[in-house]
């Protein structure tokens, strides 16, 4: 049985909402976003809080019921307060600018690495951190894993782009002549 499904969601101050059906929608603003419970999960909205329940007594009920409620626990904080990852370039001459929609990655490669910011995500580069923010938690999630996939860190010297908060676990190099 699932303990994430019993927790009923808050609702912040600001954000609007609203049953359509199968559909909940969340909104801030003109910034809207829509969860389709496909009918799996029964939905009650009441007291500033949404209530998940589970349509069966199946077990791929309560999977649903735990999952749809986080998923919409990520809307409503996405909306709130939005979602950010950072991400940082190690080694020599590698470095990261903005300019418009594109991300410019130097990486040790013959050729500079153009990354097209996709719409919704917001990206920073403050001299070898890149911040990566936005209120969809999955789609922030991606685009740092596409970015951290250009060049990923190497164990032994650790030069490649890594989480800021990733431990790189090193290894020796070649031992010392006899």
């Amino acid at each position: 049985m699932s303990r994430v499904g019993k927790v009923p969601v808050q609702i912040p101050s600001g954000i609007e909402v609203k049953l359509d059906g199968t559909v909940l929608v969340a909104k801030k603003g003109n910034l809207e976003k829509r969860l389709e419970t496909h009918g799996r999960v029964n939905v009650e909205i009441k007291d500033n809080e949404v209530v998940f329940t589970r349509n069966g007594e199946d077990k791929q009920s309560s999977a649903y019921w735990g999952t749809y409620r986080s998923l919409f626990n990520n809307i409503l904080i996405g909306l709130d307060k939005g979602f950010s990852k950072s991400l940082e370039i190690n080694g020599v001459g590698y470095r990261a600018n903005v300019s418009g929609k594109t991300l410019e990655l130097q990486l040790g490669f013959s050729h500079p690495v153009n990354y097209p910011i996709p719409e919704g995500i917001d990206i920073k580069v403050d001299k070898n951190v890149i911040t990566v923010s936005g209120t969809d938690k999955q789609q922030v999630g991606q685009v740092a894993a596409e970015i951290r996939g250009f060049r990923p860190p190497e164990p032994y010297k650790g030069k490649g782009i890594k989480y800021t908060d990733e431990v790189i676990i090193r290894k020796a190099g070649k031992a010392a002549g006899k």
